[in-house]
């Protein structure tokens, strides 16, 4: 088993959508090429990081952090401390913001110039929105961008989380900002990034997170939800798990999808691959006989089934089990079956307190209890009439030569 390396909640994401390709970037760390899109979430990322930087006052974190701040001096934002922002509002004005933006601004990745002009424009539009905003309303961050561990279940975990604000109440809420297109409150309700954070914020700071945002940046709207509940963050970490355990035991099959046709590593997959030349017209005459192999499968499964059924009526016309052929002798057996509806057997159960003895209404189950002595017998004929019985017939070839038949 290999060992399980620390995930990321876009490493989950790219296990789960194909292993292969979670392999070619975390194994054996082949670069991604890069796209416009990416330098373009980058760039607003790091203008957002450095507007809100200044308004942080850390949050105690849990004990054993060897970052943890005891005064007010040692915070940066708080007010009060030397060099802090009058007002709660962050030092960058306007002009500041679109400074940062050209400093920070990632050109890598855009088809044409005439696409990063365009993103580019787009860009300082959002932020001189976001900027008005953020000074009409400044928020109480704790953390920006701020990197997180923790083990969940035993499984290393780690993120960057874009903003850890504290909430009127005292608590946290935490906020992911997105370029994406069209996001409704949907998407922030479904967010299993969300989730991740939640988890890894909650393992690092004392107190509870109370909600969970997406920040819309094109549409300018923060989609809030409530923190998840222990079952979702439950049927997360079922997934995760999963994961971990795909990596530990080395499963790094492809899965084709809709993926595929973004991914730079189609080369190197063994769905794409080409088949060398000189080998094409030997396999492809494989494929050829597989494919009639196949068609004269599906013919014989037809052929099975009828000569099945056709002998099946005339042994019940002639009411006889076994009909002998030339080579062997065919017999007919009988298989019963009984099943049990949950919604018969289930009142039953409740009302006897037996639950217990089957937690689901499996048939082996059922007819054990209902053959149990410690049970009582008016228990177990009620349990006996509510399920349903069903025959089914089938042929078997007996083994050896047919018997010669008598004369006499």
């Amino acid at each position: 088993m290999a060992a399980v390396p620390v995930l990321s909640y876009s490493g989950v994401r790219s296990y789960l959508e194909c292993p292969l390709r979670w392999k070619f970037l975390y194994i054996d760390r082949l670069p991604e090429a890069p796209r416009g899109y990416f330098s373009f979430g980058r760039t607003l990322h790091s203008v957002l990081e450095e507007l809100a930087r200044p308004l942080v006052i850390p949050f105690p974190r849990r004990k054993g952090d060897a970052t943890l701040q005891h005064t007010l001096d040692h915070f940066a934002g708080a007010p009060g401390a030397a060099g802090a922002p009058r007002g709660g509002v962050s030092p960058m004005d306007r002009e500041a913001v679109r400074a940062a933006y050209a400093r920070l601004w990632v050109s890598e990745g855009y088809p044409t110039k005439e696409e990063e002009v365009r993103y580019r424009v787009l860009g300082e539009e959002i932020l001189l929105r976001f900027y008005d905003a953020f000074v009409a309303t400044p928020p109480q961050p704790v953390a920006v961008e701020e990197h997180l561990e923790a083990q969940w279940d035993g499984i290393p975990i780690h993120g960057y989380v874009d903003r850890i604000d504290r909430s009127p109440t005292g608590g946290l809420e935490i906020l992911d900002y997105k370029t994406t297109r069209n996001l409704t409150r949907a998407d922030a309700v479904g967010s299993d990034q969300l989730s991740f954070y939640q988890a890894l914020v909650e393992k690092n700071y004392p107190a509870p997170v109370e909600s969970l945002a997406l920040f819309d940046l094109r549409g300018g709207s923060e989609l809030r939800v409530p923190r998840r509940s222990p079952r979702e963050l439950a049927m997360l970490q079922d997934r995760v798990g999963k994961v971990a355990d795909g990596i530990a035991s080395e499963a790094f099959h492809p899965t084709p999808g809709r993926q595929c046709g973004r991914c730079e590593f189609r080369p190197l997959c063994p769905e794409f691959r080409e088949v060398p030349a000189e080998e094409r017209a030997r396999l492809g005459g494989l494929v050829d006989r597989f494919q009639e192999l196949r068609e004269e499968e599906r013919r014989l499964d037809r052929d099975l089934r009828s000569t099945a059924e056709e002998l099946h009526r005339q042994a019940e016309r002639l009411g006889v089990y076994r009909v002998p052929g030339s080579r062997t002798v065919a017999h007919r057996q009988r298989e019963t079956r009984r099943s049990y509806p949950a919604e018969q057997l289930r009142p039953i159960l409740e009302a006897e307190h037996l639950l217990d003895r089957v937690s689901a209404p499996d048939p082996g189950l059922v007819e054990r209890l209902a053959g149990d002595p410690s049970v009582s017998r008016a228990v177990r004929r009620k349990i006996s009439a509510a399920g349903t019985r069903s025959e089914a017939w089938y042929w078997d070839l007996e083994d050896g030569p047919p018997a010669s038949p008598r004369n006499g």
